[in-house]
């Protein structure tokens, strides 16, 4: 069997813009990927020359995993949950301190079909960028799409978080 296309063409489409507008900027990119599993960073290396602009990706499931990869503190995912601004802000934070990069985007979130909550139900997904030199106050969005399906879900988050590392 040959797999002529992995993603999407919607994402690979995106993925392309994010690699060659970084390229013209200068850029070079890190993501901190939960709910997403590694789609943004699948997306982006699946784009031939992504390597001039992609540093490096970290998937961080759990929250062991953001405690320990991305020096995310117990008391963020204590108080505000995994699926927070702040811990979307702390992993981003994170990823650019352990990389290369001069931006980083974070993404966590509840995937489905279980595992929502009456305040963080199926389909909330949270994102943060940061950009080194500017890493001030935080610069997050929480979005909540329809829970039509776990790959929906994932496939939309993956889609903002590029739109997210467009210059």
């Amino acid at each position: 069997m040959t797999l002529q296309k992995l993603l999407p063409d919607e994402i690979e489409a995106l993925a392309q813009r994010v690699v060659d507008e970084n390229k013209a900027a200068g850029r070079k990119i890190v993501v901190a990927e939960s709910c997403t599993g590694g789609l943004v960073s699948a997306a982006l290396t699946e784009i031939p020359g992504s390597s001039s602009i992609f540093d490096r990706g970290f998937v961080t499931y759990s929250n062991e995993a953001k405690m320990e990869a991305l020096g995310v503190p117990l008391d963020i995912i204590e108080t505000f949950g995994a699926v927070s601004i702040a811990c979307a802000w702390a992993m981003a934070k994170g990823a650019l301190a352990a990389s290369n990069a001069d931006v980083a985007v974070a993404i966590s979130g509840v995937a489905g079909p279980g595992g929502g909550t009456a305040l963080k139900p199926v389909g909330t997904v949270v994102f943060a960028r940061v950009v080194r030199g500017h890493e001030g106050a935080p610069e997050g969005e929480l979005k909540k799409f329809e829970p039509t399906s776990r790959a929906d879900i994932r496939s939309e988050a993956t889609i903002c978080a590029l739109e997210l590392l467009l210059p």
